[in-house]
């Protein structure tokens, strides 16, 4: 048993290893969420503090609030993407919600029917590392794909992730009484913007598959051998 431990072991650190990058660090990939997601969803919102809510959702939702969202959320209309850690915890969430031209703020900005506007929250113990930026960068390409041409952003001016993931992808801002809109006009599709997506979707669901196999392995061995489980 004690060899079996030994052996059990060393073959959980080699699997650490495959879900992260040269420098050691986990690598950031955006992964279209689907409805079997909303619990990951539910406890990512839930875990923001009531400041980050604010910024998220541009007004103080309560828990009651954060669980009706998440259980609307129309996965057939709107795309989510995701950034998953190793524990499958989402680091981050990018939500794009589809809406016609007239019913938007930059109704002017396209001749296109539809607008999207993108909504992003990241989690604080992900703060600094990107993640908003490849969420926004994942929600843009997916947009170009959809023969969308204007991504659209609408905050608190006092959220500075969005204005900063903002000013980094050059969008024009307006800010008034408090708020800030924003948008970024968008090139057309081709070739190589589908097959980019298609890329890193096949990628972040195979980070995903691995993932869920480590952890099922974890709890395996937590079952035959008790290693991982508290002592009493």
């Amino acid at each position: 048993m004690t060899k079996l431990r030994t052996q059990l072991l060393d073959c959980l650190e080699r699997c650490k290893d495959v879900i992260a990058d040269a420098s050691g660090k986990p690598m950031i990939l955006v992964k279209e969420l689907s409805p079997r997601a909303r619990r990951h969803l539910l406890r990512h919102f839930l875990a923001l503090e009531e400041k980050d809510r604010l910024l998220r959702f541009g007004t103080k939702l309560s828990d009651e609030l954060v669980t009706r969202y998440v259980e609307r959320l129309d996965f057939s209309r709107d795309t989510i993407f995701g950034v998953y850690d190793r524990k499958l915890r989402l680091l981050g969430a990018g939500h794009l919600a589809f809406a016609p031209r007239e019913a938007t703020r930059v109704s002017g900005a396209t001749i296109k029917p539809i607008v999207a506007e993108f909504g992003v929250s990241v989690a604080t113990a992900a703060r600094g590392m990107g993640v908003g930026t490849k969420l926004f960068e994942r929600g843009a390409m997916h947009c170009r794909n959809a023969d969308v041409d204007t991504l659209y952003m609408h905050c608190l001016s006092s959220n500075k992730v969005m204005m900063h993931i903002a000013a980094k992808a050059g969008m024009e801002i307006q800010r008034d009484y408090g708020e800030a809109d924003a948008y970024l006009k968008l090139k057309p599709a081709n070739s190589a913007t589908v097959f980019q997506e298609a890329m890193a979707e096949q990628a972040a669901t195979l980070d995903y598959i691995v993932k869920a196999n480590v952890r099922a392995l974890f709890k395996w061995v937590a079952k035959i051998t008790g290693i991982g489980k508290p002592k009493a």
